[in-house]
């Protein structure tokens, strides 16, 4: 038996953190949006909208990983990330590598661009489709 969730995910990058929402009954994902991080300091408040607005079960944080599966230099903010998540909302984290995810996010971009026009401004940014794309691995291996 499926139970149904909603689930935010991240793409956390040292200047950009990429935001998508999905569900567990369908296994499916969308991007929503990016939220700013000057100066290593996150703006909270876009973060703390979204999780008003669609009330998620859990979150999803795709830890980066270098090729040979060790952490890499970010996943120490990654971590620092998910502590302040837990903190502020008290919902489970899942952690997940994001090894590749930027590379499937461009060809997501990519295949949806193509035919149309270069400014359609259905094309989301490529740190939104990233934490899309986190989500969708999230979800088959479960």
């Amino acid at each position: 038996m499926i139970i149904e969730m909603y689930v935010i995910g991240f793409d956390y990058g040292t200047k950009r953190i990429g935001v998508a929402v999905g569900q567990t009954f369908t296994a499916t994902a969308r991007p929503l949006t990016i939220v700013f991080v000057k100066n290593q300091q996150i703006d909270w408040q876009p973060i703390h909208a979204l999780i008003q607005e669609w009330q998620p079960d859990a979150f999803v944080v795709g830890l980066p990983k270098y090729a040979d599966g060790s952490d890499s230099l970010v996943t120490i903010a990654v971590r620092d990330f998910c502590q302040q998540l837990q903190a502020r909302y008290q919902l489970p984290i899942h952690t997940i590598d994001e090894t590749l995810s930027s590379v499937a996010a461009v060809e997501k971009i990519l295949l949806k661009k193509k035919g149309r026009g270069k400014k359609d401004p259905k094309i989301v940014n490529l740190d939104a489709v990233a934490a899309q794309v986190i989500l969708e691995t999230w979800f088959s291996l479960d």
